[in-house]
């Protein structure tokens, strides 16, 4: 076996003692700046920088907060005081051959719990590994939390576990964690185990002491707590013969103190959608779990009684689009309202108090921002809050409800704080068919809208949708002086099953049908000049982007595809070694749609220039794809090329790596839509 770890990464999986790092290296808080020229590479390196901040969380009284924030290529936790003030203390550095340290969150006023995230060449193969562990807040007493692997273990750990309750009645300090068990070969010893399978155990973050609470089944995979240390619901799945997961699902729920489990639900997987009552929460107050399912084609907000009775009761519904998550906050992470996007996303709030304050806020800050609940002291006493908008990228703020005081903490990206953004509007565009499209318009700040360069922005997904507020793709582009409109095309989530159809791949005429269109009205508006039209996306987009011309051939000029799926087939066959390969195979599907809905088998009708970008360490869709897509291309004698980033997965989260993406991507509009060069 082959592996490539960092030092973090090394030391989490042998389960060595660790020594924080916050080395001057780490530095202060990255300082705020503004643009002070409108050189093209100067602003891809402004707005391609990483967010300040990643991840914020507060302490359970409130003193102090830690956050994850991007110095260079590297990872920084840090503490801030938030009574005292002073400059942020980096207290650990995270190098990115380390990995990505993806949260941490406190257990105590001085612990903290984080994940690290790594990708390893398993024998040739990219797989990802998760390990939590414990750290004190001036950065020492590191203590690995994920259960060990010995030498004789029949299994690599991948899945290091999570956090399911932050508190455990009359325990501080002590959390419980999902997380897998493996058997060890010497199952006939004294010291061999037979464990095997997803289990939940009680931590003490401060000793490392641990006490099983569910033991480990071979066929669990997910268990929800009440958020006060009682696991109520329980998720199992089988597999074939083969290994690999069915596509039946079965919930499980235990009444108010009893151990035992009760059946709840059956949830079957069809394409990538899942039918039935799919438990996501536990009210303890109401003794009821939540759950979204369909009602009338959309997805609505259920609630069933856990008291043998199973009352089931509609909490929340639209007639326009999803209920699509809930809004929890707290150390219990109490369930306080809905969620759901139209042209702007919306919160109903269940505690009218809540929702009094969120309108309050918006309505004092500048701009009127949409605000949002991040995290909150044990007593609900003072919440940690984000306002953000499309033309801010977000503001972290501490609001005292005693003395109703509000203040600013820091910025989410530093380096954007001063400039002047674009607004983004929503919009409509009629389809070929008639049907009327939501988009989001973002035009050049200062822009009458008129005769001007335009790209078309297809989201990801397939199975994603875009919303309005700051999008840093969008923004860059905008402030180099093109129009992006972001279409909402069919085979988007959000808008219901009608709308989703059968996914952006079974359904790739309409979906790049109605991306196609998003483009002709921006011609037809006037909005794009005659021949300065582009199309630009990334994942599901940097398909629909390359596709888009199969369709259409002499629609847009120039083409930019960052990370694209390239060929159906291909893609189905990266998922084989995995365990939801019938789920991904039935979501891609069989017929001509595989081959006439793949762009790298459709290269005779591209007529316009590509340019690519991939990293190597994307597991969301190989780099294999980008590179068949260039032979295909250069064999069909067609303008092509493809930019790679070593040691980058599919989100490209370095600074460096961004910049040039948007640096070489401005440079190509440039180019292939006769601009003037930046």
């Amino acid at each position: 076996m082959v592996r490539t770890f960092g030092r973090l990464a090394a030391l989490l999986l042998a389960g060595t003692a660790l020594v924080a790092e916050a080395s001057a290296a780490a530095g202060p808080v990255p300082a705020i700046t503004s643009a002070a020229s409108e050189d093209g590479a100067a602003v891809a390196r402004q707005f391609g920088a990483i967010e300040s901040i990643e991840q914020i969380s507060m302490a359970p009284s409130g003193g102090k907060v830690a956050y994850i924030g991007n110095v260079g290529d590297n990872m920084v936790l840090f503490i801030a005081d938030v009574v005292v003030g002073g400059l942020p203390k980096p207290i650990l550095n995270v190098t990115p051959s380390d990995g990505t340290l993806s949260a941490c969150r406190w257990s105590t006023d001085v612990r903290l719990v984080c994940t690290v995230r790594f990708i390893a060449n398993n024998a040739g193969e990219l797989v990802t590994y998760t390990r939590l562990f414990a750290i004190d807040s001036d950065g020492s007493h590191i203590a690995k939390l994920t259960r060990e692997t010995g030498l004789r273990s029949v299994k690599d750990i991948y899945d290091g576990g999570n956090v399911l309750d932050w508190e455990v009645p009359g325990k501080p300090g002590s959390v419980l964690m999902q997380q897998q068990y493996v058997p060890d070969e010497q199952i006939g010893s004294h010291t061999g185990s037979t464990s095997d399978g997803l289990g939940v155990d009680e931590v003490d973050t401060l000793t490392g002491a641990r006490r099983h609470v569910e033991p480990p089944r071979v066929n669990a995979f997910q268990y929800v707590t009440d958020g006060h240390g009682v696991v109520r619901v329980m998720a199992t799945r089988d597999s074939n013969d083969d290994g690999y997961l069915r596509k039946t699902a079965h919930f499980f729920y235990r009444k108010l103190g009893t151990r035992d489990w009760t059946p709840l639900s059956t949830v079957a997987t069809i394409d990538d959608r899942d039918t039935g009552f799919e438990p996501v929460a536990v009210d303890s107050a109401t003794n009821v779990v939540y759950d979204f399912e369909d009602k009338d084609g959309l997805s609505a907000l259920y609630s069933i009684s856990l008291d043998g009775i199973a009352t089931r009761k509609l909490i929340a519904s639209s007639a326009d689009v999803d209920i699509d998550s809930l809004v929890r906050i707290g150390r219990s992470n109490r369930v306080v309202g809905t969620s759901y996007a139209t042209e702007r996303r919306t919160v109903d709030y269940f505690d009218p108090a809540l929702g009094r304050l969120s309108l309050q806020l918006s309505g004092a800050l500048p701009g009127h921002p949409a605000v949002s609940i991040i995290d909150a002291t044990a007593d609900e006493s003072k919440l940690l809050l984000l306002a953000s908008s499309d033309t801010n990228p977000g503001m972290v703020y501490v609001y005292t409800k005693a003395t109703r005081h509000l203040e600013a903490v820091l910025p989410v990206r530093a380096e954007l704080a001063e400039r002047a953004l674009a607004t983004v509007k929503p919009v409509a565009y009629t389809a070929a068919d008639g049907t009327a499209i939501p988009a989001y318009l973002t035009l050049p700040p200062g822009s009458d809208g008129r005769g001007i360069p335009a790209i078309v922005m297809p989201h990801g997904g397939p199975g994603a949708r875009d919303e309005w507020g700051f999008d840093w793709l969008s923004q860059f582009y905008a402030a180099r002086g093109y129009a992006v409109l972001q279409p909402n095309f069919r085979g988007s989530t959000g808008y219901g099953a009608a709308w989703y159809q059968r996914n952006g791949f079974k359904s790739w005429r309409t979906a790049i049908g109605d991306v196609n269109d998003a483009g002709r009205w921006l011609l037809a508006q006037g909005i794009a000049a005659p021949g300065k039209l582009a199309i630009v996306g990334w994942s599901y987009g940097g398909y629909a982007a390359l596709q888009s011309s199969v369709l259409d051939p002499d629609l847009f000029k120039a083409i930019v595809a960052v990370a694209p799926v390239t060929d159906l087939q291909k893609l189905r066959e990266e998922s084989a070694s995995f365990s939801n390969y019938p789920m991904i195979d039935a979501f891609i599907g069989t017929g001509p749609h595989v081959r006439e809905g793949s762009p790298a088998q459709n290269v005779e009708r591209i007529k316009a220039p590509v340019l690519m970008f991939h990293g190597d360490r994307d597991q969301n869709v190989a780099i294999g794809e980008s590179r068949y897509m260039l032979g295909r291309l250069r064999s069909a004698g067609k303008q092509v090329e493809l930019v790679e980033f070593p040691g980058l997965d599919h989100q490209l989260s370095s600074p460096a790596a961004r910049a040039r993406l948007l640096r070489d991507s401005d440079a190509f509009l440039r180019r292939s839509l006769g601009l003037p060069a930046g």
